[in-house]
Parts: C-alpha cells; structure tokens; sequence
C-alpha cells in the first residue's frame, strides 16, 4: 500500500489522488463500455442465441447444455452440504429476513383537512432478478442477500443469474426456495434478464453486485430496466485514530481479495498507526496473490492533518464499507454503504452473517442511498381522496394555483367537480 500525505510536500499529490478517486466509478466502467455494450446489443436483438454465444465464451457454458438449473441439481447440492455450513446458511438467512422485516415500509393514512384523505400502499414489485457472482469464489452469501429481501417484499417471481453455479451457491438457492436458477453471468445475464429471451422472460428490476463488466451492463439496460445500483469492485475505508494496526489490516486485505480492482483505504491522522498497518498489510499479504495484487494497484494510506481533514476525506469518499473507532464516531458519518463500528466488528460479519445487507453502494454511490434493502423490491403508491365537501373547501387553492401557472384545463377539472 502506497503511504500519502495531505499535507506539506505531498499535498498536491495527495489531492490528485483523491480527485482521482472521487471518479473512480465513472473511470471503471469506461474501460469495458465498448465491450459491454456489443455484448447487450447482441442478446438483445438474437435473445437465446446471443446469449449462449457468450455463456459459451465466457462461463463454460457447453453447446446445447440446459440454461436452468434443475430443481434435482439444486436438492442434490443441498444435501451434499456440511451440516456446519447448511446451519451456518440458515443462520445468515434467518438475521437477512429479520433485518428485511423490520426494514418494511407501513402503510398509513393522513387526514389533510375535513374531507380529505391522503396515504400510500405499499405493493411488491413483480418480478426482479438476483446477480449471483461466480467467477473466483463461490458467493452463496449473495444469493441470501439479494433473494430474502425480495421474498418478505413479497416479489412473485424472483430468478437468480449465476455462472458456472458452485455448489454451495445452489445449496443456498435450495435453502431459499428459488425455483428459477440459470447457469449464465457477466453482462450476457445482465441482458437476458433486462429485456427477455425465448428461453428467459424479462424482469421489472434487476438486483445484486459484479464486476466492472456485469456493473457496466446494469447501468446501460437501466433507462429500460429497473436496477439497484452501481455495485461493482468492493470498497472499504478504515478512518481510525487508535485501531489495532493487525486488525485494521486484516479487514483491509479481507476486502482486497475479493477482486483485483477492489479499493482499500485507510485514513488516520496518526502516523505511528498508518506505519504499523502498512507493515502488518505487507505481512498478511504474502500467501494471498490477489489481496496483495489489489492493494498494490489500489491500496492507500493517507495521513491527514488532523482528525477532522479525516473525517471530511472519508466522507468525500463516500466508501461502500466503512470502519471506525466507536459509536461516537457515527455523529460525523454522512456518506457510506456499511459503517462497522469498533475493533469486534470485522466487515466479514457483514459479509455473511450479520443481517444488513452486503450488497451495497460502490463507486461513491453511498452519497445518495445506502446498501440493498426490502425497499427496492416494493413500490409506495401514494392514494388521495376527497369527499364532496373536501373539494369544495381545496379546490379553490388548487384553482388559483393551476391558473397561476397558466393550466386552464386543470382549473376547470377541479371546477366541474366541485359543482
């Protein structure tokens, strides 16, 4: 990990720095937009042939091979689980859905005035589409993550995406109920389930992380299809002023090895502290190839000024995981996806077991929502309704209103109401 300073000698690289990263989710997906876009072109305008072109290519996918994942394949890897992991899985799904329960918006009614009634309903979306990653390491974790949630949301139909499905992935898949598994990833899927294949029928929103080639995707089909958000490479930020230099390491090549592009950073104003982990990084790096790949390209320590330019650097940063020091520390917090607090709050906690979840805002994408909820599987529609005397008291207001703004039609449709 590269060690910069804020301030002094190293400040305008420090800046340049910075700056380079408040871009970094624009800068990402521009190296495979080309590519991606001839990718989602294609399937959609062949559908099944397209995508079997490129499932073929790039998930081993073989010639004539079933696109869905039999239920027989899926009980099979069930009950080929360790019992450990089974009961480690149902832990995990147990904390996701109550999370996800408590996360369920209310429906309400207000009364605005004598004879007006407004409030919302709160209606589950139809179908979504859950992105499983399979590229490196199995994530059965994920498909826990993205399927629950749509589930206490109440989605009918919820199709999950994964390339060369690992068991344990299936074994999750079986563990929640799912009955639409497909055995195709990257962009390709990403196509698929935004616009329909003969094989494959569109959904209304598509949900869960990938790389830079899957995250490109999502956002070039999401002026047709509703996605989450931009959840690419992984990121985490620790800001920490008197952390454990071993364990402020060890959540940093955690994340590092997800992905080459993966981003670490650690903000502290004590140099001693930014030394120690810079070490112990080094150290727990060396049997781990893509922890120590990922933070050699993308690792970062800055040394600040002072507590406070810290504390505005993280927030400029927006990071999809963020550690510090202690509750206190929340007040300041303004821009992150996951924000694990204190030295007993590893981020794999959250990665796995904990119940918010791990599929979260990447890119700086924390400065405008937060992590993966049962909010993005559900629509509030809001509801009015006025009763004859209700009108007859508001509808005046409305009518000077609409005629201030030069709407004669929607001045009139309040006046005929109200005769």
């Amino acid at each position: 990990m590269k060690l910069v300073r804020t301030f002094g000698r190293g400040k305008a690289a420090a800046q340049a720095l910075i700056e380079a990263l408040e871009r970094r989710g624009s800068l990402n997906t521009s190296k495979v937009e080309k590519t991606v876009t001839a990718i989602v072109t294609e399937v959609r305008e062949r559908g099944d042939a397209g995508l079997r072109k490129y499932a073929e290519k790039f998930d081993g996918l073989k010639p004539g091979a079933a696109l869905l994942v039999s239920q027989e394949e899926i009980k099979a890897a069930w009950e080929d689980t360790a019992p450990e992991l089974q009961a480690a899985m149902q832990v995990a799904q147990a904390n996701i859905r109550a999370f996800a329960e408590r996360q369920k918006p209310a429906e309400w009614t207000l009364a605005a005035g004598a004879g007006v009634t407004t409030g919302q309903i709160v209606r589950p979306l139809e179908s979504v589409g859950c992105y499983v990653p399979g590229g490196r390491y199995p994530l059965p974790s994920t498909l826990l993550m993205t399927v629950t949630p749509a589930q206490v949301a109440g989605v009918e139909r919820i199709v999950v995406c994964s390339p060369k499905p690992a068991r344990e992935t299936m074994a999750a898949a079986w563990l929640a109920g799912v009955t639409e598994f497909y055995r195709v990833g990257g962009a390709q899927a990403i196509a698929t389930m935004a616009f329909g294949t003969e094989s494959i029928a569109r959904v209304d929103k598509i949900v869960g992380p990938g790389n830079l080639f899957v995250t490109a995707a999502k956002i070039l089909v999401s002026q047709e299809c509703g996605i989450d958000m931009p959840a690419g490479p992984t990121e985490i930020v620790v800001t920490s002023e008197t952390g454990d230099a071993p364990g402020i390491a060890a959540d940093l090549v955690a994340q590092a090895e997800h992905d080459p592009e993966a981003l670490a950073v650690l903000i502290t104003s004590n140099a001693a502290l930014a030394e120690a982990v810079k070490t112990d990084v080094k150290a727990q790096t060396k049997s781990n190839a893509i922890a120590k790949q990922s933070l050699a390209a993308q690792g970062c320590i800055f040394v600040t000024a002072s507590v406070a330019e810290a504390r505005e650097l993280t927030n400029r940063l927006a990071p999809e995981h963020l550690t510090v020091d202690a509750t206190a520390d929340l007040k300041w917090v303004k821009n992150a996806g996951s924000v694990f607090v204190g030295a007993y709050s590893p981020q794999s906690m959250g990665d796995y077991i904990s119940g918010p979840n791990h599929v979260l805002p990447t890119g700086r994408v924390g400065r405008v929502r937060g992590g993966l909820s049962v909010m993005d599987f559900v629509k509030m529609i809001t509801v009015q309704e006025y009763t004859r005397k209700g009108l007859r008291e508001m509808g005046p207001l409305a009518i000077a209103l609409a005629e201030a703004e030069g709407l004669k039609g929607h001045a009139e449709s309040v006046r005929v109401k109200m005769r």
